[in-house]
């Protein structure tokens, strides 16, 4: 008898912890199983063809709000195909309410709810190797004349049971490899479903030190934990962070979502050392709303972020990733602009703008009557409205939500927007909110757009709004455009003057991780005029090196147009010293 375990990924670059798990659970039992990833971008029928190509008796799928639905249409067409093979449902997606799904989907025969590992191996044992009764297998419901669902099975308390989920990298494309050091989360988020799993179990730092070093040794691009909260257990944390930075290997990258709030100095002054790239910090937000943070549980204050994630973008050599979910409890429009402010004000790398699921098992899903949720029935549960912001409202955090994800969070246009909004804003928001509206007027949102359209788009809603200094502002474009691409930017940029600039401009900000290096030999070739000046305000005012050597090297009357009095007393004042 041959066995499957598969899921659909959101994503090609994306692979399966769960299945790995499972597969390595039984590694030493006959009915070892294939794995199969696909996504939910492949077609359905391409899908079956591929799984009919070998004759599996038992197909075990994995279940996630992103795949559900798919997966649903498929393992339908399997048993259509073939009733004899026996279809098994696992995953978050399936975990809270096994009964209805097996009375709902005949197609389905089993399904395994909860913490997975021991319950898939007993469901093998029984249908490979007939042991044990189909009535006694915990965590397991099945269909007899009814439906019937076995008893939870209990967690397991030390982790070092589960298998390292990866046995090898051959064959695996994935740039991202996912990796967990503990299972549970201290914090009881209404709309998380990792508050219902009880306290946090870890595996023992010996053996994810040791996991660690076969990314390490490989040179894995990047390990991204999935724990919710990585340093939930301060100390442990940091341990591990000292440990992962004493064997860098220059390549591997380390991402965790983490409390900000909870880092103490102690692992702050450590975080100033560390090299630029290692770790990458994902801080979830969610909202800076007093009245809102209450509603779903989340004991974290903003102040305690916002001081944190300061000390830390100061270093310069961590990806600071914050969140914002849109939609929760006693959160209007107003209010979810005024929580984007606060949390653009600090700058991260990455703002990513969610939009509230209710997701099966959350204590929002159960209080839904209480705010006057109305949401999609379908996973992945996304909230249409609520008593406190409308449909209409939603939407338009949506072209929000894309402005940003294109603009801010491509990190191709930091110094354009950085202008534009200082100088015509007073609140970052309202930039976002303008051009948002101009790209839907515009019907900006109907069609993709290469980069270079991109910048003409935003010049001209610039050009549309009345901005000043057009030249300026074209040739800030044409400095970011450069940090962000290799290639000779089109005729767009044609109209900024001086080319023997723009050409030197080009060799020191084609190669952006030397920068600092290449300051002297960049300035010897530029001829400044006033407006470049000013260009050099915005890319690097606090930039020590280039203030110091502008001054060194051109005309200090010049020099004190850009900089302020006192910046260019200290300054020089630093140089006279030397």
């Amino acid at each position: 008898m041959k066995n499957l375990l598969l899921t659909l990924n959101s994503k090609y670059s994306h692979s399966s912890l769960a299945i790995r798990y499972l597969s390595q659970y039984v590694m030493n039992e006959s009915y070892y199983p294939t794995i199969k990833e696909y996504t939910i971008n492949q077609h359905i029928d391409d899908i079956v063809r591929d799984i009919f190509k070998d004759d599996y008796d038992v197909i075990a799928f994995s279940c996630y709000i992103w795949n559900y639905e798919m997966t649903l249409k498929i393992a339908e067409d399997i048993k259509t195909i073939n009733p004899d093979i026996k279809i098994i449902f696992g995953g978050p997606e399936v975990s809270y309410e096994p009964g209805s799904i097996l009375e709902t989907y005949d197609f389905i025969d089993y399904i395994i709810f909860g913490e997975g590992e021991r319950s898939y191996k007993a469901l093998c044992d029984y249908l490979f190797l007939s042991r044990g009764n189909i009535s006694e297998i915990q965590g397991v419901a099945y269909k007899e004349e009814s439906v019937i669902t076995n008893d939870m099975r209990p967690l397991i308390e030390n982790l070092d049971e589960v298998p390292f989920p990866y046995e090898s990298l051959e064959g695996l494309t994935f740039k991202r490899l996912y990796y967990e050091s503990s299972r549970g989360c201290p914090f009881n988020c209404q709309y998380c479903l990792s508050s219902t799993t009880g306290h946090v179990r870890y595996f023992s730092l010996e053996r994810v030190k040791q996991d660690m070093m076969f990314f390490i040794d490989r040179k894995v691009d990047q390990v991204k934990f999935v724990d919710r909260t990585f340093n939930a257990n301060p100390k442990r944390a940091l341990e591990l962070m000292m440990f992962l930075s004493e064997n860098d290997n220059g390549i591997t990258n380390f991402h965790f979502e983490i409390v900000a709030s909870l880092l103490d100095d102690t692992t702050i002054e450590f975080l100033e050392n560390v090299r630029v790239g290692l770790f990458q910090f994902e801080i979830g937000v969610q909202s800076t709303n007093e009245p809102t943070m209450v509603a779903i549980k989340r004991n974290v204050k903003f102040d305690g972020i916002a001081r944190t994630v300061k000390k830390l973008s100061k270093y310069n050599n961590i990806h600071l990733h914050l969140d914002l979910i849109a939609g929760l409890p006693y959160e209007g429009f107003e209010t979810f602009l005024d929580s984007f402010e606060d949390v653009y004000a600090l700058r991260p790398e990455k703002l990513q703008l969610g939009f509230l699921k209710l997701l099966k098992g959350s204590g929002l899903r159960r209080d839904a009557e209480l705010h006057g949720y109305v949401y999609s029935k379908q996973a992945p549960y996304e909230i249409f409205y609520n008593k406190y912001i409308s449909y209409k409202a939603m939407i338009r955090l949506k072209y929000i939500e894309e402005i940003v994800e294109v603009y801010y969070n491509s990190n191709r246009f930091i110094n354009s927007l950085d202008m534009i909004i200082k100088k015509y804003y007073n609140r970052a928001v309202d930039f976002y909110l303008s051009f948002s509206e101009y790209w839907l007027d515009q019907h900006l949102f109907d069609q993709p757009h290469k980069l270079i359209k991109l910048y003409e788009i935003l010049f001209d809603f610039c050009e549309f709004s009345g901005f000043e200094e057009p030249e300026m502002l074209k040739n800030i474009m044409k400095h970011d455009y450069y940090l962000s691409n290799d290639k000779t930017p089109s005729t767009f940029f044609d109209s900024i003057k001086d080319k023997t600039f723009q050409n030197a401009c080009y060799d020191y900000l084609k190669t952006k991780a030397t920068r600092e290096k290449s300051v002297k030999q960049w300035l010897k070739h530029v001829k400044f005029v006033k407006y470049e000046y000013d260009i050099i305000n915005y890319l690097d005012k606090d930039n020590e090196m280039i203030k110091r050597e502008l001054i060194i090297m051109y005309d200090y009357d010049v020099t004190y147009q850009v900089f302020s009095k006192s910046t260019f007393e200290d300054v020089t004042h630093t140089i006279n010293k030397e």
